[in-house]
């Protein structure tokens, strides 16, 4: 229920640290109250104001009205977000789906995140109006993470969730290497943090001839960490490819794989075990990101860690994508394919028996304690997630005699984060900073070992070799031993226009270049894409048909269509079954492995 009337402060319950975001239109309670006072309800718990966007008006390509206020609040549990337009009435949008997670993982938010020194965007401070001037902004609070260079909206499939790919007959965009070049220097020039992780994308980056010249190029700009992000088609069936790309510089491949099975994956479940053979002889690291859609394939993701921990002798880690609801969807579609990070891990609790629980994710910015410790024993800033709370969360589990163990379970890893902010804070205010950087680092070594029960570690653990180099090289080098022992279980919930959180976009840390000299934070080059991405892109771009008479290529045979035999279809169902430790179903399977061709995902979403 609704309530229609105006709420005053004595009717309204707001949470102890209830804040009112400094993007929001309103300087007082007072003000909130008398905007948005009557969406407030009896059972709500408001927790913050922030600024959000009108999904239609976003749609319609309304900019200078997109943006409204939202309520973010606690009900039953859970964390929800409400808005209105004037035009277009109410928003009600799950957000969260934990409150406790929610106030846990708000306990590890980065309050200073890094400013950027060399903003790509010629406002002041006072007239930007965020997510409408990115590019980036002296407002926006974390480097490039990760960096993201397009080098193609070609595409061999056509998914329905997918965020862009070229359709039938529209323009292709592909930056010439030169254009790259300067997009991929441009993020490795920030300050006062570089970018030193870069990904590969598109549309599908390996229907590009020249994507090894690209991966060449991004390793002379001083890339240390080059990855693809493919749906690993082309690796299937070309092993030569897989290995050049590895010489030139790629450490590792993000690939899709949105199920364990032929109806959860039509995307690449045929593709993934060949691809897995070549990355290991490659050999390069692997990485399943699937993008989890409640009712599509939710009902797997226990199945998924299960199939990463049977080959993990070339996948380091399951990252996890909610899928972001783009475009127009009924309040029922929308429900019905949500989830959040809280709901994604509680599937993953019941489905693996409680092996790996909601206590065993910490949220991405509680990390930082580790990054302030490095910066105080470099002196400079250095490499930091300081995302947004609400953004991401993560684990490490290790296998021992194949028990699931996670990190958590034998390491106080916040106890471990507490002590570190603590030796940081010791080296910031020191009179003498040289010798206590020597006192907090031998303290470190002799502290490690009390963070660790060794009665319930994994055979062969040892805390200190295996982050002893995090703490003091400042970058992912210090955790490939992580990676190579264990399995990273992610997750990252990209926002969407019925959930879109300004506060969340100054924080965000994966950003995209444009051939335009701008740098543009994931959430908004493609929840708001006619503002930034295809915009942009549309200019770079040529006409289909031109496109064909200047390199010659049809783009019809862009398109990937499959032909297996009996053989190799029994083959891959059964690398999939030893996988997982248990038969497949008829009904998963969906096909008669004898008789029926396998189809291709479709681009029609099946809630439509």
């Amino acid at each position: 229920m609704v309530l229609t009337e105006e709420r005053n402060k004595s009717e309204v319950r707001l949470a102890n640290d209830f804040e009112i975001s400094r993007n929001a239109p309103f300087k007082t309670v007072d003000e909130f109250l008398k905007s948005m006072g009557h969406l407030i309800t009896d059972d709500m718990l408001v927790l913050r104001v922030t600024e959000s966007l009108c999904p239609l008006c976003a749609d319609e390509e309304k900019f200078d009205q997109m943006r409204i206020p939202a309520i973010v609040y606690e009900e039953g549990g859970e964390v929800d977000l409400i808005k209105e337009c004037a035009e277009h009435g109410i928003t009600k949008e799950k957000y969260w789906e934990d409150y406790d997670m929610y106030e846990e993982a708000k306990k590890f938010q980065d309050k200073e995140g890094t400013k950027i020194l060399n903003p790509n965007v010629a406002v002041y401070a006072d007239k930007i109006v965020c997510p409408t001037h990115c590019g980036l902004c002296v407002k926006h609070k974390s480097h490039t993470g990760l960096g993201n260079v397009v080098i193609t909206n070609r595409c061999d499939l056509s998914c329905w969730y997918c965020f862009f790919y070229a359709k039938e007959n529209e323009p292709i965009y592909e930056p010439s290497l030169d254009q790259i070049r300067l997009m991929l220097r441009r993020m490795r020039n920030e300050k006062p943090v570089g970018a030193n992780a870069v990904q590969i994308t598109g549309g599908e980056p390996t229907l590009r001839d020249d994507i090894i010249d690209v991966i060449r190029i991004a390793r002379e700009e001083g890339y240390e960490h080059v990855q693809m992000n493919t749906n690993s088609v082309r690796a299937a069936y070309d092993p030569d490819f897989v290995k050049r790309a590895r010489d030139a510089g790629s450490n590792v491949v993000y690939t899709s794989f949105d199920g364990p099975t032929p109806r959860s994956n039509p995307k690449n479940f045929w593709e993934i075990p060949m691809a897995l053979e070549h990355y290991k002889q490659a050999p390069m690291g692997v990485v399943l990101v699937p993008t989890v859609i409640g009712g599509i394939n939710d009902m797997y993701l226990g199945d998924m860690i299960k199939f990463a921990k049977s080959n993990m002798d070339v996948v380091r880690g399951v990252n996890f994508q909610p899928v972001s609801l783009v475009g127009r969807m009924s309040d029922r579609a929308r429900a019905r394919q949500r989830i959040t990070i809280p709901g994604a891990i509680k599937k993953i609790e019941q489905q693996l028996d409680g092996a790996i629980g909601r206590e065993d994710f910490f949220t991405v910015p509680a990390t930082t304690d580790v990054s302030n410790f490095v910066a105080a024993l470099k002196g400079h800033p250095t490499y930091k997630l300081s995302i947004h709370f609400a953004c991401g969360m993560g684990t490490y589990i290790f296998v021992d005699n194949d028990k699931i163990i996670p990190v958590t379970r034998f390491v106080d890893v916040k106890g471990m984060f507490e002590y570190l902010s603590e030796l940081g804070d010791d080296i910031k205010y020191a009179k003498w900073q040289a010798p206590k950087k020597v006192e907090s680092v031998t303290k470190l070594l002799l502290h490690l070992k009390k963070f660790v029960d060794y009665s319930k570690a994994p055979e062969g653990f040892k805390l200190k070799d295996m982050v002893y180099n995090a703490f003091t090289e400042g970058d992912y080098h210090g955790l490939k031993a992580f990676h190579y022992k264990s399995l990273f279980i992610g997750f990252m919930h990209f926002q969407d226009p019925y959930t879109y959180d300004v506060d969340r976009v100054e924080r965000c840390d994966i950003h995209y270049a444009m051939p335009d000299g701008r740098v543009i934070p994931f959430c908004a080059f493609n929840v708001i894409p006619e503002l930034y991405r295809d915009s942009t892109q549309r200019k770079y771009s040529i006409p289909a048909n031109v496109y064909e008479e200047k390199t010659g290529f049809d783009l019809k045979k862009d398109k990937y269509f499959r032909k297996y035999t009996v053989e190799e279809k029994k083959r891959i169902i059964s690398f999939y079954e030893r996988s997982l430790g248990r038969n497949l179903t008829s009904k998963e399977i969906g096909l008669d492995l004898d008789k029926d061709e396998i189809p291709m995902i479709s681009s029609v979403n099946p809630d439509q």
